[in-house]
């Protein structure tokens, strides 16, 4: 059962990101982060998972909006949900330092191959992570179609070839049902943004 921890993670993550929104909508971002917990908790993650899973965009987005610098995050999550939670949040992030972001291309490539070193508890997050993404991105498509690519940073190639590697490597790291969901929506995207 969830304890007063993740009461207290949810409270946190509402903190960190209330001023946030989702790329290209006006929905609050905390959806996203309660969407991976929910997801994580149903393919059975634990309350430190489930916590990392509310935090997992912490490092990467909160300092931007929270006016907190990254390090102070790091150790607010360490003394309130101890170094484990915070363990699995920095291997589920792709910025490092103050958030910085290098060149999209290069922090993808990596971030796959951090992936490959990863144990099963971030492998679980991740996953819970990129499949909501891909179910929000498969949403947004059907309704704006082509238009939809110029949201992202490496439009629609670079999307798709993200999305489909990380498909691939969670089906050989972690064969489970929420990496064939993330499988299967890929499928869908690429089918249809494929003429």
């Amino acid at each position: 059962m969830l304890g007063t921890r993740f009461a207290q993670a949810l409270v946190y993550a509402h903190e960190l990101h209330q001023n946030q929104v989702r790329k290209g909508t006006s929905i609050p971002y905390i959806s996203h982060l309660m969407a991976v917990s929910a997801l994580a908790l149903e393919h059975g993650a634990n309350e430190d998972q489930a916590i990392a899973a509310l935090l997992h965009d912490s490092l990467e987005d909160a300092p931007q909006y929270s006016g907190r610098s990254r390090q102070v995050i790091e150790r607010e999550i360490a003394a309130q949900f101890g170094t484990h939670v915070l363990h699995m949040i920095l291997n589920c992030t792709d910025t490092h330092g103050e958030g910085q972001k290098t060149d999209w291309w290069q922090r993808k490539k990596a971030y796959l191959q951090h992936l490959e070193a990863v144990d099963e508890a971030v492998l679980l997050i991740a996953n819970a992570d990129k499949l909501h993404n891909a179910q929000c991105i498969w949403r947004d498509y059907q309704q704006l179609g082509e238009a939809l690519w110029a949201r992202f940073t490496a439009g629609k190639e670079g999307t798709l070839w993200y999305y489909q590697n990380l498909a691939e490597l969670f089906n050989r790291r972690r064969p489970s049902p929420l990496a064939r969901d993330l499988q299967t929506v890929v499928n869908w995207l690429t089918d249809a943004a494929t003429p």
